[in-house]
């Protein structure tokens, strides 16, 4: 029988409730995905013959539970389960269940862990079988877990999340569901976080794709390495390591592998992008040819990591903050260098306060270097006024989403205050300022108040000859639908529930509509 989401977050929780009070979000995350991910290996590989993921013998989760109550019970989950597990599999940096600052100690240890192991012991939680008519349960349950701790994590523990509706809208816009994929087709994320927008790219794709990330963040690089393990991507290759300063994927010959498709949500104005390297004398050439970024300013850093790392009909796109578009000095040369070479694309312009970790708006960079010298503009959308409140943040509903990539995909320009296509020769004379708002304007014609009607009462005289396209058509409805006030000002002629019934039935009104 398919495993209910609601008995798999219900259980989730409950473990989490185990652990709370004696750490915060940021770190019981840890525990409780560690916990999850060796019940779904366990279910899932535990004696299988030429498996993707090694289950040592006496590392399952069935181990796990014969430890329940041992004095010693954290020091043999370390040494028995989680230690064997990680090694085998080339995990790093796992929690230590036997942390009396984290978990207690003496018997509050022991029937803490206890607890936990027992909560994963729910006959309701067998993964063995957990995909259901194609929907990865555990898969989704683990993004609900990360949405949550990201948002009890507060501002400096959310950084590892990039909202799940944001990676929907980067990974079908650029263009791999519409491309012939194999295995040999690459896709790629710099700066990874958990993995989640490298699996939505992922799966977009026609046919199953071969996934590459790197993690600056030690703890974070391991969740990513369970989360493509729990997304059934156990082959995806994740290193742990900073990118910008060390970057792992390269050729034979020492230069930077190039990838089909590469995708980013890297750290907003990094300051410190520059610490292990001297950007003058990159070895991988990336500031060679555009420029080297402000020191204190990582944005295009990342951004032309992202260009060096295309192949030469790569695709990409970068969340980036909006500073990127007109901050001028050395970033606007390194622009108006982007821009002449074509590899710009479109500009999304997003909401304000999406993020965990920061509010200040920020935008998607598509880049696509496939015919680039042809390229004659910018896509530009502004989708900065379609979310929802959600709490202290703001969320992306299914019609905004819809809506950005159906309109960025057709590159509609139907409704000019959202979407347009704007022309280089444009761009170049606004010296290559990439600003939405110079090209979009999304403002809404203000209401005009009559404060002398609100005070003395009647309907203004312009109001109604706002109207006079309906009036053409039916000169004496106007005259029977109103009656003269005072100067400028009319009142109606009917009773307001009659106004419908009085159009329809008006003898100028019914031959129009039955013409």
């Amino acid at each position: 029988m398919a495993i209910k989401k609601s008995e798999l977050y219900s259980s989730l929780w409950a473990s989490c409730d185990e652990l709370r009070g004696g750490m915060d979000a940021s770190q019981y995350k840890d525990y409780v995905l560690v916990l999850l991910f060796v019940k779904y290996v366990s279910d899932k590989y535990a004696g299988v013959p030429y498996a993707p993921i090694t289950i040592p013998e006496g590392a399952s989760f069935k181990d796990m539970v014969a430890l329940k109550g041992r004095p010693d019970i954290g020091d043999q989950i370390n040494k028995r389960i989680i230690g064997p597990l990680a090694n085998a599999n080339k995990l790093s940096d796992m929690p230590d269940f036997n942390d009396p600052s984290k978990l207690g100690s003496g018997q509050e240890i022991v029937e803490r862990l206890t607890n936990l192991i027992s909560i994963f012991e729910n006959k309701a939680l067998d993964f063995s079988k957990n995909r259901a008519d194609g929907d990865d349960i555990l898969g989704d349950a683990y993004e609900y877990l990360m949405r949550h701790f990201a948002a009890e994590s507060g501002k400096s523990k959310g950084q590892f999340y990039t909202p799940a509706e944001v990676s929907r809208i980067k990974a079908q816009i650029i263009g791999i569901h519409e491309a012939l994929t194999t295995n040999d087709t690459t896709v790629y994320d710099p700066t990874c976080g958990s993995g989640s927008l490298l699996l939505k790219v992922g799966d977009e794709a026609s046919a199953k794709v071969t996934l590459y990330g790197q993690e600056k963040d030690a703890a974070t690089s391991g969740l990513a390495r369970m989360n493509m393990i729990l997304h059934n991507n156990p082959t995806a290759l994740i290193k742990q390591g900073n990118t910008v300063a060390n970057p792992l994927f390269t050729s034979e010959d020492g230069q930077l592998k190039t990838f089909d498709y590469v995708v980013a949500n890297p750290p907003f104005s990094d300051k410190r992008w520059s610490t292990g390297i001297d950007p003058q004398n990159d070895p991988h050439e990336r500031f060679q040819h555009f420029g080297t970024p402000p020191a204190k300013q990582g944005d295009y850093a990342y951004l032309l990591h992202i260009v060096r790392s295309l192949k030469s009909t790569g695709k990409g796109t970068c969340i980036l903050p909006h500073g990127v578009l007109f901050r001028g000095n050395a970033e606007a040369d390194i622009r108006r260098k982007l821009i002449r070479k074509g590899y710009i694309k479109g500009i999304i312009g997003l909401p304000a306060n999406l993020f965990y970790g920061t509010g200040i708006p920020a935008c998607i960079v598509v880049l696509d270097k496939e015919n680039a010298h042809t390229r004659k503009g910018i896509f530009m959308i502004d989708a900065s006024s379609g979310f929802m409140k959600d709490g202290p943040k703001n969320r992306l509903r299914d019609c905004d989403i819809h809506k950005i990539v159906d309109v960025f995909n057709r590159r509609d320009e139907s409704d000019s205050k959202y979407s347009r296509m704007v022309s280089n020769e444009e761009i170049e004379k606004n010296e290559f300022n990439l600003n939405i708002p110079r090209y979009i304007d999304s403002q809404q014609a203000e209401d005009i108040q009559d404060i002398e009607g609100h005070l003395k009462g009647g309907i203004p005289g312009a109001d109604v000859d706002a109207l006079q396209a309906y009036w053409d058509v039916c000169p004496q409805l106007r005259q029977t639908l109103f009656k003269a006030n005072r100067p400028g000002y009319l009142d109606l002629a009917v009773v307001k529930q009659a106004i419908k019934p009085t159009i329809y039935e008006h003898p100028e009104f019914v031959p129009s509509s039955t013409a």
